[in-house]
């Protein structure tokens, strides 16, 4: 087949999920005889065209304004110009496209070449936001309905996933799949591999020597639970008796200030570190000094963020939302903990912080499944019966 993706992100331009699952589904897609041409947004000192790991990238220009969502309109309109001009529909057996903001050009596209439109849906807006409350949001889950009904075949995250489309976009569950998200252990090993820092030294920017390591690490909003697990931090403390850090790492301006003000109430702001943005490559070193990862979600379609942590040997504790039930398997791969619970959630990182051959286990287990579930070459082989199930 002869596949044009549509994504508003790719490498080296990352704002969400999206970019790395793109960059690292679609190699395998192509390993499988298939060829695929991505449209997608251009990048400064970037080569409007390149192959990368064997994708045809496109990056198309976009004219800078204030309003998102007018600049959304003006990116499809430039991508279905592109098409227009460079692609013949004979050129072309089958359109995949990448969430709402790539709606108007992939529904003009199948149209107007009469070929099949998969779709994978990463997140809804009803689910971002707990609702639908306003005009903007309103906007957006209409255009994810429409999205999802022009095309013959969706693909989700998860179980979870599938039902919340049902429910909320009224996309019938026989026509959407089921396909996890991935990461490529080779990568990630070649990665880490070449990281050498004092990692000694490295702790003490974060903690005390006899002080664990906890984290957070993604964008500091409510749905990301992070107040849950400042509220769950007093009875960690106590627990591991005074010797404990909390670190929370992402961007998030205003809600950073009110979950800073929720530490002090609670009178451990001394135990709490908000780091802000940190680099990749910082973060990785990071990981070789922490003791456990923490994500409390209120909702969570996926959550790659769990499969980095098996990938970088950290023990785990996640609320028992969305797909991270599916994800991390309670007390085999890591701890799920009840959702809003902070007594639950405590309980979990406690178990982990104190019986550090448990927590081996829990890491041991994880790196199997990575292997065993979340490889991209067995996921791009259920992306591929997805497309060919749109074609018939």
């Amino acid at each position: 087949m002869r596949i044009l993706a549509l994504a508003w992100e790719f490498p080296p331009r990352i704002i969400g999920g999206i970019s790395r699952h793109v960059a690292e589904l679609y190699p395998e897609i192509i390993k499988r005889g298939h060829e695929v041409h991505l449209i997608t947004v251009a990048v400064e000192n970037e080569p409007s065209e390149v192959i990368v790991d064997g994708i045809h990238v496109y990056r198309i220009p976009v004219e800078h304004s204030h309003d998102f969502f007018q600049w959304v309109v003006q990116m499809n309109a430039d991508m279905l110009k592109f098409a227009r001009d460079s692609l013949s529909k004979d050129s072309i057996d089958l359109i995949h496209a990448h969430d709402w903001l790539v709606e108007e050009v992939a529904i003009a596209l199948t149209n107007e070449f009469s070929i099949p439109l998969v779709t994978t849906i990463h997140a809804t807006e009803y689910g971002r936001c707990n609702g639908i409350h306003n005009d903007t949001q309103r906007y957006i889950h209409h255009k994810e309905i429409r999205l999802t009904q022009a095309s013959q075949r969706v693909i989700v995250c998860s179980e979870y996933m599938r039902d919340e489309l049902k429910r909320v976009l009224d996309c019938p569950a026989e026509k959407t799949d089921v396909v996890y998200n991935g990461l490529s252990v080779e990568r990630w090993q070649n990665i880490t591999a070449e990281i050498e820092h004092d990692f000694d030294a490295l702790r003490e920017h974060y903690a005390k020597p006899d002080e664990a390591i906890v984290y957070f690490v993604g964008r500091i909003t409510y749905e990301k639970g992070i107040y849950i697990l400042l509220n769950a931090m007093p009875k960690v403390i106590a627990a591991m008796d005074d010797k404990v850090r909390l670190v929370i790492i992402g961007t998030g301006d205003a809600y950073t200030l009110l979950l800073q003000r929720q530490a002090w109430d609670l009178g451990i702001y001394h135990k709490v570190l908000f780091t802000g943005f940190m680099a990749d490559v910082d973060f990785w070193k990071f990981q070789k000094v922490a003791n456990c990862a923490v994500f409390p979600s209120l909702y969570e379609p996926f959550g790659i963020v769990a499969l980095e942590s098996f990938a970088a040997k950290i023990p785990l504790v996640v609320s028992d939302t969305g797909g991270l039930p599916e994800v991390v398997r309670h007390k085999i791969t890591g701890m799920v903990t009840r959702v809003n619970d902070p007594d639950s959630l405590a309980e979990g990182i406690i178990e982990v912080l104190h019986n550090q051959e448990y927590a081996k286990t829990l890491v041991d287990n994880a790196q199997s499944e990575l292997r065993e579930r979340f490889a991209w070459d067995k996921l791009a082989e259920q992306t591929e019966d997805v497309f060919l199930k749109a074609q018939h």
